[in-house]
């Protein structure tokens, strides 16, 4: 039997309050990236190009690629995370500033990422922005990005494989997931995230298993066994000796910020769309957690989950029932970030 005109005006109607999610009309995205850009260059260049804990090492693998080091100035497990480091000495000029202009241009394009994961949510376009400010406005930002790290090109990545799986690109999710394991070893686990998921298929998902664990033993065997590394066995004078570090605790604390606390907030009533990152963060707080207790107590074990905790920050307050919101249109029409 036809339904009246009336009838299906109104199932429309119901369909459309029903989605409370949905993208910004406008969003002018040149103002936005220049502004980020702008804003962290200014937080950062004060003290671009500057050390920090393993910059050292960091810049002697670039200085060894650029063959002004012999192989046995290298310390493992540093030398081992090549990708950064030989980027920056592809590129003229002093090493450490090199890799302080890379990690600007990685923090910017991690606040771009995180505007434009939280707005494809259809979140709204101030929470959109928050993230990326939340990303720029942190002590991270500030203390370690202009240093020598290869951290802001981790977490660069990382935003880009949360970007791709809040927004079911299963393709773009296993390249950033490649990438990122060629930055830092920890993050093949995004790639067993993947696979276990069933987000990718398992034929391309073992493939790229297969590429991440050939890219690291080929890494490891081209520097060689016998490099200068550190200490990794358990030891519980060491370990205890860590954990009570006053000063590492201070600097978790300051640059866990803004970000943990509203993280804390909206994992509880976090919008069905973002629930899925709940497992990926916990199974990135393993290594973040190892880190703790085998390596160094510092700020930066945080920093390296922000990816996966902006979503939930910015989703404090976010309504879960039927709600109009006039700046905005379904989500579903919507097609582009």
């Amino acid at each position: 039997m036809p339904q009246s005109p009336d009838h299906t005006q109104s199932n429309a109607q119901s369909t459309l309050r029903s989605n409370v999610y949905r993208i910004p009309r406008r969003f002018n995205w040149t103002f936005v990236i220049g502004g980020f850009a702008l804003v962290t260059f200014v937080l950062m260049a004060w003290r671009l190009g500057g050390s920090a804990f393993d910059s050292h090492a960091y810049l002697d693998t670039v200085r060894w690629l650029r063959g002004d080091l012999p192989q046995s100035a290298l310390q493992a497990p540093f030398s081992y995370r090549l990708a950064v480091p030989a980027l920056a000495a592809l590129l003229p000029g002093q090493a450490g500033n090199v890799f302080g202009l890379l990690n600007w241009l990685f923090v910017a394009a991690t606040a771009c990422l995180a505007t434009a994961a939280v707005r494809r949510m259809g979140f709204g376009t101030q929470r959109a922005l928050a993230a990326g400010m939340l990303v720029m406005l942190s002590l991270p930002v500030v203390w370690y990005a202009p240093t020598a790290l290869v951290e802001p090109g981790s977490i660069c990545m990382r935003m880009l494989f949360v970007f791709a799986v809040l927004t079911a690109k299963p393709r773009l999710a296993l390249g950033a997931a490649l990438a990122a394991t060629a930055i830092s070893e920890d993050n093949i686990l995004l790639l067993g995230w993947l696979v276990a998921t069933q987000r990718i298929g398992r034929t391309p998902g073992s493939v790229a298993l297969v590429a991440a664990l050939a890219w690291l033993g080929i890494v490891r065997w081209w520097i060689e066994a016998d490099v200068p590394g550190t200490g990794w066995l358990p030891d519980p004078v060491a370990i205890a000796a860590r954990l009570g570090d006053w000063k590492g605790w201070l600097a978790l604390l300051g640059c866990a910020g803004l970000v943990v606390p509203l993280a804390m907030a909206g994992l509880r009533r976090a919008p069905p769309r973002i629930g899925d990152l709940k497992g990926l963060l916990l199974l990135m707080l393993v290594p973040a957690l190892l880190g703790a207790v085998f390596g160094r107590l510092d700020g930066r074990l945080v920093w390296e989950l922000y990816p996966f905790l902006l979503p939930f920050a910015v989703a404090v307050g976010m309504p879960r029932d039927v709600e109009r919101q006039p700046d905005v249109r379904q989500l579903r029409t919507a097609r582009r970030a």
